[in-house]
């Protein structure tokens, strides 16, 4: 028998709470049992975002450096930094160069006498403030913008899972995950059900985690990681 020939399944949010109630035990009718699964999947994918790293959520930016300015602010959708580099000469094809930039807590940029020095940025702080995170780079910029930046500050960072919309969008996850998001959901509902048996309960909360932990071990980086001792002479 031939194939469907379609690798395109995937489940909208009215889909998802409607097979997550049936696993709950109760059959999803009215609007208040999609409200209250929303509100559920919203902060299960939040938890989620507290786990780890979700390598879907990783993308990559740019911050063009102005000369006598440290303090910059990233997106505020974004999490955490993961890599950063300072770009000198970007988009020249000779001299365009990427140079290591390390990041540094607020105690070791507190202990820094001057802050105000200038030169070619070597140390970044990641401030995670409420409504967007801020970077603070040292030493200060010391050239800006005349023709093109001069300095560059590429990142990659982890950004923020979109939030759940209405019953016929799709969500911001890769279809790997599908299974665990189902089962979380489903443990997260059967909270919420009166009466529910509590073995039931207990299932749940085991299947998900299960799902998790194989969703999460396949998603992963998977590049070969070489290390070389240092031998000081």
């Amino acid at each position: 028998m031939p194939t469907s020939g379609t690798t395109t399944f995937n489940l909208d949010f009215a889909e998802l709470a409607e097979e997550a109630w049936m696993r709950a035990g109760k059959e999803m009718r009215s609007g208040y049992d999609l409200r209250t699964a929303r509100r559920s999947l919203n902060l299960l994918l939040i938890d989620w975002q507290n786990k780890g790293i979700n390598m879907w959520t990783i993308d990559e930016g740019t911050i063009n450096l102005v000369e006598g300015t440290a303090q910059y602010d990233l997106p505020a959708d974004t999490i955490d930094l993961l890599e950063h580099v300072v770009r000198t000469n970007a988009g020249d094809v000779s001299t365009q160069s990427d140079l290591n930039i390390s990041r540094i807590s607020v105690s070791t940029y507190a202990s820094i006498p001057n802050k105000l020095s200038p030169g070619r940025p070597i140390q970044v702080k990641v401030d995670r403030a409420r409504a967007n995170p801020v970077v603070t780079l040292w030493p200060v910029p010391d050239k800006g913008t005349e023709l093109a930046p001069f300095y560059v500050f590429k990142y990659w960072r982890m950004r923020r899972i979109e939030d759940v919309g209405d019953g016929a969008t799709e969500q911001d996850i890769v279809f790997r995950f599908l299974p665990a998001l189902t089962a979380g959901l489903a443990h997260a509902l059967s909270m919420k059900v009166d009466n529910i048996d509590l073995n039931r309960v207990a299932l749940l909360k085991q299947e998900y985690l299960e799902i998790w932990d194989s969703a999460t071990r396949e998603d992963r980086e998977k590049a070969t990681l070489r290390i070389v001792p240092r031998i000081r002479m």
